[in-house]
């Protein structure tokens, strides 16, 4: 199967899909369908169910209402990852399609070649379960897959020996090389970097099935998404689903917000109006009020509250009709990170051995920039760990100014806990357990964890990871005029091309 060719059974879809957990509604009336050749991308704000979507639509969460309909082989990378057995192990799961579909062909060759009754129906029909899966090329492009994600390609390596990275590029390579006819991926660019993010692109450029993608990179969302699924609240609070890519998303929730609001507006200026009308109304009653001479008396005597009742009865009317106050997603509001005067930070000739092998020099001042880059692998989140003094260098050393206090947002959650004092925007709910939330609130949760630090030095090793291209936004622009040191170590094409007048520091 050449990678253009369709694959007329890959198909998911979910119709009025309702799903409620521990007794809070996390998915509403969602609709959606991918087929073959369709890339569906689905956005909104952390906690908005997103992750919870893909594991509906993967059969592995019931759900309370609705329906969800699958066909096609499914590949499904969601941000579980496990530690038990080997590199092969992880990669013979991903192929056990495969597997299957060459064992079954097998078993029918040996059945034709004995002349068994019905033999020859059998081994046509298991030729072209393997011929659907290309599955003689599957190990082949697992291996270009491995190469270029520059994932761990020795399957006799234990799973337990890597790092969350590290397994998660093991597992996409797989799935890239499976041949599913339906991949259900939740934030497949966490880890990669510029080589192995530009193959992810052209793999799924030229997938031939259905696409269902949750991320966060805007750049790949830009590159590939054919259509965008909106979990945000909306006038109906039903989701909307945009054509023309992620940039008709784009034009299309800001006409949707628009319309939302006007439409809130003016109703909110009727309320007004009837509002002052019955106060008018019962002024009137309260001041003696009497209709002009000549009006009968019956008129004198009920007209007045007939025109309160009428009002009544027309506000009544009005919020049975009203139009919610759209509420706004979080705002990040930064704290004022404080400045000093003289060297905050200094690095001289830093080696970790087999993490960092090459001396590193890194020197901070308040409001100094550094974005540290290189490929998986050459020691970004290590220099990092060095700097923020959670990792002792082999060689070199690290001196820090007196009394200044650095922050580190690294790559994994910090253990379970709630932020102190303020939450700065970042977390919506900050009395519900950690547990309940998901991988982009707890995200959040650790961005507020480091800045209610105050930190001097700000160390943020792939910041964007999880958040909303929203947050991410206002995450850039607040670290452009922070008065702190910050170091910045990511393989986001996007806050790449935004933070592109920093200084770097290439490893």
């Amino acid at each position: 199967m050449s990678p253009t060719t369709p694959v007329r059974t890959a198909h998911v879809g979910a119709v009025d899909v309702h799903l409620s957990r521990g007794g809070r509604p996390v998915l509403a009336g969602v609709d959606l369908t991918a087929s073959a050749g369709d890339r569906l991308a689905v956005v909104g704000e952390n906690g908005r169910g997103k992750t919870t979507l893909l594991q509906v639509l993967a059969g592995r969460l019931p759900v309370d209402r609705g329906e969800v309909r699958r066909a096609g082989s499914l590949g499904v990378a969601d941000q579980q990852l496990p530690v038990d057995g080997t590199v092969g192990d992880l990669i013979d799961v991903e192929l056990a399609a495969v597997r299957t579909a060459l064992r079954v062909l097998d078993e029918a060759a040996q059945a034709l070649a004995a002349g068994r009754p019905g033999s020859a129906d059998a081994y046509a029909a298991a030729l072209a379960a393997v011929d659907a899966l290309d599955a003689w090329d599957a190990d082949r492009r697992v291996e270009v897959s491995l190469a270029a994600l520059g994932a761990v390609d020795d399957r006799s390596r234990p799973l337990a020996t890597l790092s969350v990275g590290q397994r998660h590029r093991v597992r996409l390579a797989g799935l890239l090389g499976a041949g599913h006819d339906v991949l259900l991926l939740d934030e497949p660019t966490n880890h990669l970097d510029a080589a192995g993010l530009d193959h992810l692109t052209d793999r799924l450029l030229r997938h031939p099935g259905a696409v269902v993608l949750v991320s966060h990179d805007r750049a790949l969302l830009a590159d590939v998404a054919t259509t965008v699924l909106d979990l945000d609240p909306t006038s109906d609070g039903r989701p909307r689903t945009y054509g023309g890519g992620y940039a008709g998303y784009l034009e299309g929730r800001r006409a949707e917000r628009e319309r939302w609001e006007a439409l809130h507006l003016d109703q909110v200026e009727q309320r007004r109006r009837l509002s002052d009308d019955l106060s008018a109304a019962q002024n009137r009653l309260r001041d003696g009020w009497r209709p002009d001479k000549g009006t009968g008396k019956h008129a004198r005597a009920t007209r007045a509250p007939a025109l309160v009742r009428a009002v009544h009865r027309r506000r009544e009317q009005l919020a049975a009709h009203s139009v919610s106050v759209p509420r706004p997603p979080l705002r990040f509001t930064p704290p004022e990170l404080p400045t000093r005067p003289g060297p905050l930070l200094r690095a001289d000739a830093v080696t970790v051995a087999g993490r960092l092998p090459d001396p590193c020099d890194v020197a901070l001042a308040s409001g100094e920039r550094l974005v540290v880059t290189g490929p998986n692998g050459a020691g970004k989140s290590t220099l990092l760990a060095v700097l923020a003094g959670s990792l002792a260098p082999a060689t070199g050393a690290v001196t820090r100014g007196p009394g200044v206090r650095v922050g580190r947002l690294a790559q994994e959650s910090a253990p379970a806990g709630r932020p102190p004092g303020p939450t700065f925007g970042l977390v919506e709910d900050a009395g519900r357990p950690v547990a309940e939330l998901s991988v982009g609130a707890r995200r959040r949760l650790d961005l507020a964890r480091v800045l209610a630090g105050l930190p001097h030095v700000l160390l943020l090793d792939e910041p964007t990871n999880h958040l909303s291209a929203a947050l991410v936004d206002e995450l850039t622009e607040a670290l452009e005029t922070t008065a702190a040191a910050v170091v910045l170590a990511t393989h986001d094409r996007r806050l790449l091309r935004d933070t592109a007048h920093w200084p770097r520091l290439e490893l």
